[in-house]
């Protein structure tokens, strides 16, 4: 019988890769922590740095299973990773919606002669293809899987989304959900970095973003609009001030509901009841 005290029950680091990642020399510093830095609403904020063995951290809700799962991008400018503030508390977050968090810790920071997303990515397509290819022992159903990211996680989160082909659609997230994301704009609002290619398979979006936070704003929109114009179901809350970084802590802003539309959104999709 499970307690209905436990809130959260989290499983132990999962590798990612047997041996060393793809593209890894094995010179990489010590993994590490740091609080000392920016406090977010009032609380400090881990920051995980020299990340060289991928993982994922797997958070089930203890009650009220919806079958749904959501993989997890913190953000931190591919050079870190705001580990608590855009990880453990969104799972908990949405452990209490009844969905399976999967908390990635994908490769930091930028690794030289490759772009910024190349290892990060190899990451995230694992993550997807571990998450799906065990959904019988995580209780969830393979074909509502959704990823989400915040900041350069959201640059993730949507390059996931379009980087798979017929051969390896068992890659492509079922849903994403994207806050104040970064690097998505291309040269001019409404165009896209050239390495991201949505198309008419883009998964359902939702995007969260303040008016306040230049320059991600434009990012946003770009994306928003290319989404758009291949039809893809996107949804996009603006807020007038917020700016960057607050995860689901309260800052005295107005983009801190957002969790309450993406809630709504999610039962729009029937990811949860």
């Amino acid at each position: 019988m499970l307690s209905a005290v436990v809130q959260v029950q989290a499983q132990d680091e999962i590798r990612l890769f047997d041996g060393i990642a793809p593209g890894e020399t094995g010179t990489l510093p010590a993994e590490s922590a740091d609080t000392t830095g920016r406090r977010v609403g009032g609380a400090s904020v881990t920051r995980i740095s020299n990340v060289g063995v991928p993982t994922i951290t797997i958070f089930k809700p203890a009650v009220n299973n919806s079958g749904a799962a959501m993989i997890v991008c913190p953000g931190g400018g591919y050079n870190i990773l705001a580990y608590d503030l855009e990880g453990v508390e969104i799972c908990r977050w949405l452990n209490d919606l009844g969905i399976t968090a999967i908390l990635l810790k994908y490769r930091v920071p930028r690794r030289a002669g490759r772009e910024k997303h190349d290892a990060p990515l190899q990451d995230a397509q694992k993550a997807v293809h571990y998450v799906r290819s065990h959904h019988q022992e995580l209780n969830i159903n393979p074909n509502r899987i959704g990823i989400m990211g915040f900041s350069a996680g959201g640059h993730l989160a949507a390059m996931t989304c379009n980087s798979y082909d017929t051969d390896t659609v068992s890659l492509r997230p079922d849903f994403c959900l994207l806050v104040y994301p970064a690097y998505l704009m291309g040269e001019q609002l409404g165009t896209l970095s050239p390495e991201i290619k949505v198309s008419s398979q883009t998964p359902p979006t939702m995007i969260v973003q303040a008016e306040n936070d230049e320059p991600h704003i434009n990012s946003a929109l770009s994306y928003f609009y290319a989404l758009k114009q291949v039809k893809v179901p996107a949804t996009m809350h603006l807020y007038p001030n917020g700016g960057h970084g607050y995860g689901l802590r309260d800052t005295d802003a107005t983009v801190n509901e957002w969790t309450d539309r993406a809630e709504q959104w999610l039962r729009s999709l029937g990811m949860i009841e």
